[in-house]
């Protein structure tokens, strides 16, 4: 038998039409103007914000990771649920700020900032998470010109990684932060008068479902906290612990049981605050926060038989959703959950295998492979679920300069 992807019951199926905030995708779709689009929903993100918050301790904040969706308004939405922003680039920047949130709630990480990311920055008011010395360097001499003292959080690469992690950001070489080794020399070197020194940042990796490992990371992440503030010569501000929780996406996961991992951080954050009391600890997640409130929804064109194989060919694909198509870092390709969203009801034993693909001259254009659906039909509308992070924009939507999509927070 094969693996079942994990139960996407937070959409509910009414009258055979699967449905976001008591409406239909043929309702959407009408709302719209057309297909394809991705629909988020509101309530799904508040809840998950909300269950996430009761589970973590008090003493950790949350941010929110813009670059996992950068809808204008959801980003907007967010801003009263989270704690905080984190940006990687200056337009999600410009963004954050917009929405009301406190600069000194708003961090900017991020490899190769440009003069011009580092110069707004700075003249916005919130932190940097320099990524390198020379960065550091730059962002001071920018400060000297501009008069006004950078505010500034070193981004450490960690000896170690988060094991079973779908994206590792630490440990070994890597482009992001500054290496462990490294930090400890340069706490000494820094020139404290010329920047406000904020704190730290540890991001070891993301998308991971598996708690141990979590847990591991966390212990290892709070030990190296306490070693670099103690290296520190001046108090800090905050220490960010950076995320790692994961989605399931793929048959044979399971939604991520927080039950240890929050009784873990509550110990851990318990006995840092002890110590240091003065100092924040901030939690960002992106993925975690907005991802299963998504569904990207393309329309059936054409079916067709080809030697055996029963393929439906839709006006949406992998120009809109690149992670879906397995072309976002999948090393082999695996579906996503999907459904026929006008079919929600059809009987079992009716279904039939399908590729489901998009209008692209390319092979590489996949939306599901050999999957089990009812029958399915022209007009028909496909839904793929867990598209709330890395959708819109992480894909390349220009390519072969199809029609472009829509986006609509419900």
């Amino acid at each position: 038998m094969k693996a079942a992807h994990a139960p996407m019951n937070h959409f509910p199926s009414e009258n055979n039409q699967l449905k976001v905030a008591g409406k239909s995708l043929t309702e959407i779709e009408k709302l719209v103007g057309s297909t394809p689009f991705y629909v988020y929903d509101k309530q799904v993100i508040a809840e998950t914000i909300e269950q996430l918050k009761s589970a973590l301790p008090d003493e950790i904040k949350l941010h929110y990771a813009i670059k996992a969706n950068p809808y204008p308004h959801l980003v907007h939405f967010m801003k009263p649920l989270v704690d905080g922003f984190d940006v990687a680039s200056k337009k999600e920047m410009l963004l954050a700020i917009q929405t009301g949130m406190s600069t000194e709630e708003i961090s900017f990480a991020g490899p190769g900032k440009s003069d011009d990311d580092l110069t707004s920055s700075i003249i916005a008011g919130i932190t940097l998470h320099a990524e390198s010395i020379n960065e550091i360097n730059r962002a001071i001499a920018i400060g000297k010109e501009l008069d006004i003292k950078p505010n500034i959080a070193i981004r450490v690469n960690p000896a170690f990684e988060l094991k079973s992690s779908g994206m590792k950001m630490a440990g070994g070489s890597k482009p992001f932060g500054i290496d462990e080794e490294v930090v400890f020399e340069l706490l000494s070197a820094l020139d404290y008068q010329q920047l406000n020194f904020k704190g730290f940042h540890i991001f070891a990796g993301s998308q991971n479902l598996n708690p141990d490992a979590i847990i591991e990371t966390h212990n290892q992440t709070f030990e190296l906290a306490a070693k670099l503030i103690s290296a520190t010569p001046i108090a800090i501000d905050y220490v960010n612990i950076g995320g790692g929780l994961g989605i399931p996406y793929f048959p044979g996961e399971k939604w991520l049981d927080l039950t240890e991992i929050a009784k873990n951080l509550s110990d851990k954050a318990s006995s840092f605050k002890e110590q240091y009391s003065n100092v924040d600890i901030v939690m960002e997640l992106g993925r975690y926060l907005v991802g299963k409130s998504g569904l990207y929804v393309c329309k059936v064109l054409d079916t067709k038989l080809s030697r055996g194989t029963q393929y439906a060919v839709c006006d949406g694909g992998l120009h809109h959703h690149l992670a879906n198509s397995g072309n976002f870092g999948q090393v082999l390709r695996k579906n996503y959950p999907v459904a026929i969203a006008n079919k929600m009801d059809t009987n079992l034993d009716n279904f039939t295998t399908v590729n489901i693909v998009g209008p692209l001259c390319t092979p590489l254009d996949i939306l599901a492979n050999q999957v089990s659906l009812p029958p399915v039909s022209e007009g028909d509308l496909v839904a793929i679920y867990q598209s709330g992070a890395y959708g819109a924009s992480a894909s390349p939507k220009d390519f072969l300069s199809q029609p472009s999509m829509s986006e609509i927070l419900i």
